[in-house]
């Protein structure tokens, strides 16, 4: 059971939004004791470059050609991104929302994996065919504001439009989001928003299926940890 964690943030542990994808992984190591968690940190990765000679490996591989010794080297580092992507049975996507849609990093590390032979492929009729079955996403999102669907400026949310589509078009039917609204609104919605998506974490982890998994462990006892400084904290049950 392989999970590739997507980290989308530069903020590393003072990140809102990675608090609570590791409150579902943590659970999850709690009950599979098979599963292995590979990170990748946008901000830190040294990302193949989408243009250049990797533009003309793109079309010279579509349309059947053979590629010469330079554009080879070129490729192998966007394969080598691609393959990883591949590997993992489950993705965890940890992102913010900047001005109304991803960060420009998540969006790059997109543009590197979405190709055709890896991702999708065109069928005999001509219609793309998602390549990503039986895989799992989980998309852990902060929010300055509130977005929902009962908000006025659910209008305005187009970071997950997007990657529910895009993803989708890579064939990933099982794809589900935790988000925290409001997160900059103030300190008692901050903080109320963050522990309900917490929790959704961890119920996500116990009650939903996830591909890969062999066995599962007994459940771990949660106990009560501290989330925040003793000044200004709440208790949340978090696995010890």
């Amino acid at each position: 059971m392989h999970l590739l964690h997507i980290i989308a943030t530069p903020r590393s542990h003072e990140s809102h939004t990675i608090r609570v994808s590791n409150a579902l992984i943590e659970e999850l190591y709690g009950r599979y004791p098979d599963l292995t968690v590979t990170v990748l940190d946008l901000f830190k990765a040294d990302l193949p470059a989408i243009a250049g000679a990797n533009i003309e490996s793109k079309y010279k591989l579509m349309t059947g050609q053979v590629l010469d010794t330079y554009h080879q080297s070129c490729w192998d580092a966007i394969d080598a991104t691609c393959r990883q992507f591949l590997e993992a049975d489950i993705y965890v996507i940890t992102t913010p929302m900047w001005n109304l849609s991803v960060p420009y990093v998540l969006k790059y590390y997109i543009d590197a994996i979405v190709q055709p032979g890896y991702l999708f492929r065109y069928n005999e009729s001509g219609a793309a065919e998602g390549l990503l079955k039986d895989k799992k996403m989980v998309v852990v999102t902060s929010r300055g504001g509130d977005y929902s669907p009962e908000s006025p400026l659910h209008a305005f949310d187009f970071l997950e439009p997007y990657l529910r589509a895009i993803f989708g078009f890579a064939g990933i039917a099982d794809l589900q989001f935790i988000n925290a609204h409001g997160m900059d609104i103030s300190k008692a919605v901050r903080r109320a928003s963050q522990l309900k998506a917490i929790a959704e974490a961890r119920s996500l982890a116990a009650n939903s299926p996830w591909p890969g998994a062999e066995t599962t462990a007994p459940a771990v006892e949660l106990q009560p940890v501290y989330l925040t400084a003793p000044a200004d904290r709440e208790r949340v049950p978090v696995a010890a």
